[in-house]
C-alpha cells in the first residue's frame, strides 16, 4: 500500500497506535504552552530519558515565562547544568523575556521563528502541539521514517539536506485536523520503533505502508553521509591548595560554555608545568569530535603558580554555587572523593 496515495489511512494507523503507545511525558500529561517550549528546547541534542529529571527541576524553579524572564542568568545556567549546549539555556531565557513583552503573542510557526533559539523544526513543534497550527515537524527521526516508508535511498551530504528534501513529503502526510498529535506520534515512532539501528519493524503500526521493509532495504536508509571523526587531546590540571581548587572561567563572550568553569588546560599556563602521574583519562564525543582529556596533578608546590584571571581559585565549599560544565562537574566530584579518601 503506497504511503503517498493513502495519506488518510496512514494517519489513522499512526494515530491509533499513538493513543495507546505514547509515553506519559510531563508535557503531555499536563500540557501547557510553556512546558512545550521548554521541552522542545531541552530535547534539542538531548535524549528524552536524559532530560526528564532536568525538566522537573527546571519547572519547580521556573514554572512559567514570567518567572524565567525575571531570573538572573546565573540561576538559569545553574539549573541547566549537566544538559550541555548551554546556548539553549541562554536562548530560552531571552525567549521568555521577549515573549512576555510581545503583544500579540505568536500563534503560528513563522511568528515563533522570530524568537531566540527557534528554527523551523522547533517552531512547527511548538505551534502544532500547543496551538494546533498545521505545521509538520521534520527532524532526523521524521527523515528516517519517511525515507524508509518511501524506500528513498538517495545520498545526502548532511542531515539539513535530508530535512529539506523530505519536508514536502512531511507536509503532504500531515494530519491537519490534529497536527500536534500527528507530529508527536511521528517523533514517538522514530524514537521507540523506527530506530536508527535495529528498527522494530515487526511491531511497527505503519508496516503495511513501508516500502523499504517490503524490499528488505531498511538498514541502509536513510543514506546520510557521516562527518569524519576528529580526534582531540586536552591535558588538564588538578590542583588543590589551601582548601581551594584551581579552575578556569570561560569568557562571557565565548561561543560555547560562556561564563562557566572547567578544570584548567595545561595550555592555559604561560610556562611548562611539571606534572605527576595521570589521575584520570576521560573520553567523550561532541558532534564529530572524539575528545580525550587527561587530568594530571601538579608536582611542584601550588604556591608557585600565581594564577591570573581567567584562572581562579574557588573554595571547595563554594563549588556547588558555581556553574561547572557537565563533564567537569562529574570529574570534580570523582576526584574530590578520591582526594578526601587519601587525606
Amino acid at each position: 500500500m503506497s504511503l503517498l496515495s493513502q495519506p488518510e489511512d496512514f494517519q489513522q494507523a499512526l494515530a491509533a497506535w499513538y493513543t495507546t503507545a505514547q509515553r506519559p511525558l510531563p508535557w503531555r500529561t499536563e500540557p501547557s504552552l510553556y512546558k512545550t517550549v521548554v521541552s522542545e528546547l531541552m530535547a534539542q541534542q538531548t535524549q528524552i530519558k536524559t532530560m526528564l529529571p532536568y525538566f522537573d527541576r527546571w519547572l519547580k524553579r521556573f514554572p512559567d515565562f514570567q518567572t524565567l524572564a525575571e531570573a538572573p542568568s546565573e540561576d538559569v545556567l545553574k539549573y541547566w547544568e549537566g544538559l550541555g549546549y548551554y546556548s539553549r539555556a541562554r536562548n530560552l531565557h531571552k525567549l521568555a523575556k521577549e515573549y512576555i513583552a510581545l503583544d500579540p503573542k505568536p500563534t503560528v510557526a513563522k511568528e515563533w521563528q522570530a524568537l531566540p533559539g527557534i528554527g523551523p523544526y522547533t517552531s512547527a513543534a511548538i505551534s502544532s502541539i500547543a496551538q494546533n497550527f498545521p505545521a509538520a515537524v521534520v527532524d532526523g527521526n521524521v527523515v528516517r521514517i519517511l525515507a524508509r516508508l518511501t524506500n528513498d535511498a538517495r545520498a545526502f551530504k548532511n542531515n539539513s539536506e535530508a530535512v529539506k528534501a523530505f519536508t514536502p513529503t512531511a507536509d503532504a502526510m500531515l494530519n491537519t485536523q490534529t497536527p500536534g498529535d500527528h507530529n508527536q506520534a511521528m517523533m514517538e515512532l522514530g524514537a521507540t520503533v523506527c530506530q536508527k539501528a535495529n528498527p522494530l519493524c515487526t511491531v511497527c503500526p505503519v508496516l503495511q505502508f513501508c516500502e523499504s521493509a517490503a524490499q528488505g532495504t531498511t538498514a541502509g536508509i536513510p543514506n546520510i553521509q557521516r562527518k569524519a571523526t576528529v580526534q582531540v587531546q586536552i591535558d588538564r590540571l588538578w590542583v588543590i591548595y589551601d582548601g581551594k581548587l584551581l579552575l578556569h572561567r570561560i569568557a562571557d563572550n565565548a561561543k560555547q560554555l560562556a561564563g562557566q568553569y572547567e578544570l584548567p588546560a595545561t595550555s592555559h599556563f604561560p610556562t611548562k608545568l611539571t606534572l605527576g602521574k595521570a589521575l584520570a583519562t576521560k573520553t567523550r564525543g561532541i558532534t564529530n569530535q572524539r575528545i580525550t582529556e587527561t587530568i594530571y596533578p601538579l608536582k611542584s608546590h601550588p604556591s608557585a603558580l600565581s594564577p591570573q584571571p581567567p584562572l581562579i581559585w574557588i573554595a571547595l565549599d563554594q563549588l556547588d554555587s558555581i556553574t561547572l560544565s557537565g563533564p567537569h562537574r562529574r570529574w570534580t566530584k570523582e576526584l574530590l572523593k578520591a582526594h578526601s579518601a587519601a587525606s
